[in-house]
């Protein structure tokens, strides 16, 4: 079997380290040089040729500065003549830019996925698109991931009496709905109308929440106004307490403080597909970040034996799941 070499860009190396450890292999690595005029140039310090090259890199802010590191690494790994190459992107930032709702409006999620595939890679491993639509603009395989069961994991210890699942918005829902199926909990779902990148309104919530406690669940939590909002809402109908879960947990801008500050919320859970926001546990207390790292090194393990990577998700989404037999008279 060919040899796997594993390299990661800057954007989070320390999930690389983790998914190397779970697979047994070093993190080879990479020289990046940028020159005065501002280019960027990549060197991989470990052969390639004739093997299978995974590059992890999340597309975390600086975006445009990560996925050009990512193009550049993809490009020095098809130099060396390597067999395969696969990029391994936890978050792929663009899978919001998805379709034209506005005229003369940039498809960005699918530009990127043009720009890896014209770069050379061969195979994409993600996790929880924000448009699951998005792994449609590659025209290599793409292996998407779901994190719900590692969030269930975190909350089936817990006394979940009274409690209920929240999505933000109906796009969400289906996905919360799984969720719940996973906890044994009802579900709920906000009414939401973006009015810009920052600005929402929740104008309603469908769905039983008085008396409850909230587990809110987001794929993607960027300045959090959307969980502030839809805070102020369930607190409306009689909701006294919440906790937030994402995937993806950026919290840029003010964030933090919304969400470490707000009263209804007793904790906050998020997978390292990103870094995490704050360097020491107490700086966050509520903060609680669930490791993805021997999920995708599970998924990199199955991709290089030639197995299943679907069944990994066998009875947590049957979305991701491997098919269904039917009978057909």
């Amino acid at each position: 079997m060919r040899e796997i070499v594993v390299f990661s860009g800057s954007a989070h190396r320390a999930l690389a380290a983790d998914i190397c450890q779970h697979l047994g292999v070093p993190l080879s690595t990479v020289e990046m040089t940028r020159f005065s005029n501002d280019c960027l140039q990549a060197q991989l310090q470990a052969n390639c040729r004739g093997r299978a090259v995974y590059l992890v890199q999340p597309l975390v802010p600086p975006t445009q500065e990560h996925l050009m590191e990512l193009l550049l690494m993809v490009d020095a790994a098809r130099g060396a003549s390597a067999e395969s190459i696969t990029a391994v992107i936890p978050y792929y930032a663009y899978a919001r830019s998805d379709k034209k709702d506005a005229s003369r409006l940039s498809i960005g999620g699918r530009l990127v996925a043009d720009l890896l595939v014209t770069a050379g890679v061969d195979r994409v491993i993600t996790m929880t698109l924000h448009a699951p639509q998005v792994h449609a603009f590659f025209s290599v395989p793409v292996d998407h991931l779901t994190a719900l069961g590692v969030l269930a994991d975190h909350f089936r210890g817990q006394d979940l009496t009274d409690a209920v699942v929240v999505s933000p918005d109906f796009g969400n829902a289906k996905t919360a709905t799984q969720f719940a199926r996973l906890l044994g909990l009802p579900v709920a779902a906000g009414s939401k109308k973006r009015l810009a990148d920052d600005r929402v309104v929740i104008d309603a919530i469908v769905g039983d929440v008085h008396g409850r406690r909230a587990i809110v669940l987001d794929d993607e939590i960027a300045t959090g106004g959307s969980i502030v909002e839809l805070l102020d809402r369930l607190r409306e109908q009689g909701c006294e307490q919440a906790a937030v879960a994402c995937t993806h947990g950026l919290f840029v801008g003010k964030a933090i403080e919304r969400l470490r500050d707000h009263p209804m919320i007793t904790e906050v859970v998020m997978t390292d597909t990103v870094p995490p926001p704050v360097n020491r546990p107490d700086d966050w207390p509520q903060l609680t970040v669930r490791s993805v790292g021997g999920l995708l090194a599970e998924a990199v393990a199955r991709i290089h034996a030639g197995e299943s990577v679907s069944s990994l998700f066998d009875g947590v989404d049957p979305t991701l799941g491997p098919p269904q037999p039917r009978l057909f008279d």
